[in-house]
Parts: C-alpha cells; sequence; structure tokens
C-alpha cells in the first residue's frame, strides 16, 4: 500500500476533507439541533458522525483499492433540520437514526431491499430530495431580510468563490462566517473561554423507539440517503472507470452508522462530491493509486472529529438564522440538480410535482411527515399515469 502513495493523492485528499467538512458541518448542527439536541448532544452527534465518516473513509478504500469517499448524508441532514421535533424530542429523534442506520444495513445484507429502493422512478426520488432541501435553502433570503449586516459578507465570499471555482464557495463562505463572529458577535459570555471547549465532553442519549418516529423520520431519512448520496456516490466511481460492489459497500458504512446512531450520530455512506474530486486525473495519473486520496481524508477527518466542541461552540455564538443560512448556501447546487432531475420526464410531471410540494410543505398526516406521503402520492400518480398510457397505447 505504502508504494502506492504519492503526493497528488495526498494534496486531493486533503483538500476534499475540507471542502467536504466545511460546506456542511453547518447543516449537520442545524439537523441536530432542529430534533431537539442539546449543545452538549449535538456536539456529541458531531464527533461520532465526523468519526464515523473517517472511520470509513480509512476502511472501505483500504480494503476495496478504489477511491471510495464516504461523507455523512448531507441530505438527511437537511431533512431532520426542516422536520417537526418529534414527540419525544432528541430521544426519539435517536431512536429514528438507529432505525434508519438498521435500514442502510438491511440494504447491504438483502439485494432485493436495494432493488425496491433503485426502483423508486427517478424523477420521484429527486423531488423528494428537492422538497428536502427547499426550506434550509430559502434560509440565506430569510437571513437577508432580517440579519443584513451578518449574511451579506457571507454571501459575498460565496459568490467570490463561487465565481473562482466552484468547490471554494462554501469555503470562501465558511471564512467570512468565522470573521463576522470575530468582529460583529459578542464574545464575552463564549463557552470558547472555557479552556476544555477543545476536548468533546459526551452527552448520551437513551433512545425512544416509536412507530411514528420510523415512518416519519427514519424511512425518509434513510431514502434521501439512498437517493441522494449512495446511489450518485456509486454513479461517479463507476463513471470514472472504478468496478464498485455495492452491496459490501452499503453494509460497512450501515454498520459504522449503526455503531454511532445511539450518540446522536447521522448516517454516513457514498460521497458524489468528494468522490469525484479524489477519482479524477488531479488525483493522480495511475488510477490505481487514488485510494490514497479517499485515506487521507479520513484520517482528516478523524482529526477533525476532536475539534467537534470547538466548532459546536463557535457556531453557538451565531445567530441561528446565520448557521442556516450558511447551509443553506451549501445545499443550492444539490436543489438545482434534484429540482432538474425530477423533470425530466414529459409525460411524468405531475407525479414528481406532488411528491416535491408535499415534502416541501412541511404537514403531516397521522403524524407522519409529508416526506413520506409525498413519496407515496407521487407514486401512486406515476404508476396510475404509466397504466392509462399502456391502456391507450
Amino acid at each position: 500500500m505504502f508504494r502506492d502513495l504519492s503526493v497528488p493523492a495526498v494534496s486531493m485528499g486533503l483538500l476534499a476533507a475540507f471542502v467536504g467538512y466545511s460546506a456542511s458541518f453547518a447543516i449537520v448542527l442545524a439537523g441536530l439541533t432542529a430534533m431537539g439536541a442539546t449543545g452538549a448532544q449535538a456536539t456529541t452527534g458531531l464527533f461520532f458522525a465526523t468519526l464515523g465518516m473517517g472511520i470509513c473513509s480509512i476502511w472501505l478504500p483500504a480494503v476495496t483499492r478504489i477511491p471510495a469517499a464516504v461523507a455523512w448524508s448531507t441530505p438527511g441532514a437537511a431533512f431532520l433540520a426542516t422536520t417537526a421535533i418529534l414527540p419525544g424530542g432528541f430521544a426519539e429523534a435517536v431512536g429514528a437514526l438507529i432505525y434508519c442506520a438498521g435500514l442502510i444495513v438491511l440494504t447491504g445484507l438483502v439485494p432485493a431491499l436495494g432493488r425496491i429502493v433503485a426502483a423508486i422512478p427517478k424523477p420521484i426520488a429527486n423531488a423528494l430530495l428537492a422538497g428536502v432541501l427547499l426550506k434550509l435553502c430559502l434560509a440565506p433570503a430569510l437571513a437577508l431580510g432580517s440579519i443584513p449586516l451578518l449574511v451579506l459578507p457571507v454571501l459575498i465570499a460565496w459568490l467570490a468563490g463561487l465565481t473562482w471555482n466552484r468547490l471554494a464557495a462554501m469555503p470562501f463562505a465558511v471564512i467570512a462566517f468565522i470573521v463576522v463572529l470575530f468582529f460583529a458577535v459578542d464574545t464575552s459570555s463564549s463557552p470558547l473561554q472555557n479552556d476544555g471547549v477543545w476536548l468533546p465532553t459526551f452527552a448520551l442519549t437513551a433512545p425512544t423507539f416509536t412507530v411514528q418516529s420510523f415512518f416519519s423520520v427514519a424511512l425518509p431519512l434513510y431514502l434521501v440517503t439512498m437517493a441522494g448520496q449512495n446511489i450518485p456516490g456509486f454513479a461517479v466511481l463507476e463513471l470514472n472507470g472504478y468496478s464498485v460492489e455495492r452491496q459490501p459497500l452499503i453494509r460497512k458504512t450501515g454498520l459504522v452508522s449503526l455503531a454511532f446512531a445511539p450518540f446522536g450520530s447521522i448516517p454516513v455512506n457514498m460521497s458524489a462530491i468528494t468522490a469525484a474530486m479524489m477519482a479524477g486525473d488531479d488525483a493522480g495519473r495511475n488510477p490505481a493509486t487514488r485510494y490514497w486520496a479517499a485515506i487521507t481524508s479520513g484520517i482528516v477527518y478523524i482529526l477533525l472529529a476532536f475539534a467537534a466542541a470547538l466548532i459546536t461552540a463557535l457556531a453557538s455564538l451565531a445567530p441561528l438564522a446565520l448557521i442556516t443560512a450558511v447551509a443553506g448556501l451549501a445545499l443550492i447546487p444539490a436543489l438545482v440538480g434534484s429540482l432538474s432531475a425530477a423533470f425530466t420526464t414529459p409525460t411524468q410531471l405531475e407525479a414528481p410535482a406532488l411528491t416535491f410540494l408535499i415534502a416541501a410543505s412541511g404537514m403531516t398526516l397521522f403524524g407522519i411527515s409529508g416526506a413520506f406521503w409525498g413519496v407515496i402520492v407521487g407514486a401512486i400518480i406515476w404508476v396510475a399515469k404509466a397504466i392509462a398510457h399502456r391502456l391507450k397505447a
């Protein structure tokens, strides 16, 4: 293995880890907080989610010798950030995270379950993802109206990064966010004054398992993780010429997710964006050695896990609207991509439209969230129209 180590692979791994973490840590914190996590519980969840991402990013490439990039479920965290808090609070949310991780493991063990998920029409899956992302993507505009002096520097930095290099947009925005905190937010009573802020203090939560949390949170979280992360992640590797055995990779990420879910960690899964960075020529001329880029990113993620307390403390200084604005900026490319893919079938526009609208509405029926009902309604309309078209033919 060590003979395959190269400077381009290590450099790209470092860059991918920085881009991946800076682009989405705010989304993870927003998701955990929205589900009722305290500051200590959010720190614990962020620590174990980052640790799980790091472990898988080392384990999978070392075993497969391909740049199998792993990330936490960014669309899943966005879904949590826009979902109504469960009656049982964060304890019930932890139960839902365990349910979801169990479903991922089951998918890795039972190929038929993976085929069922893959059988969901892609426009429906993309419409679900777009509906989940929409509310958080509105946050930058809403924050601009309420705290313009704090949000404008972040927006300008994001735009500057975007015009220079698409991958630089979120790192620039995060740097601007830190500058805004330093100059515009009162830090006199900050937890950063505490010498122990550098070390995470774990707050464990006893999970509560309910039928409502399974259908309202766990199942939609599982679907957006599979449709929004795992399937595109595999596709990126295959497009770059790598042979991928999907079931073992799903099983391994599922097992790590299941091990860390009791601590409030969101699922980890295959990554598409960082995989595209680490599977290309920039990670080395020889495709057979690019797996070191993924391993390098995993080492960096494990180191970043120990900054969870510092990151949470920094985030706690900012107004919630500013945090959600940063998270929303990171999700705009995913929203654009999912909306574009949702309406690619001219004869099937109503089904994804209804899926999108119901998932985005925030409605609940029988205590179950709109994300679940959006898929059900969209699938019914899709099948009904498909049957009608066949009968007319």
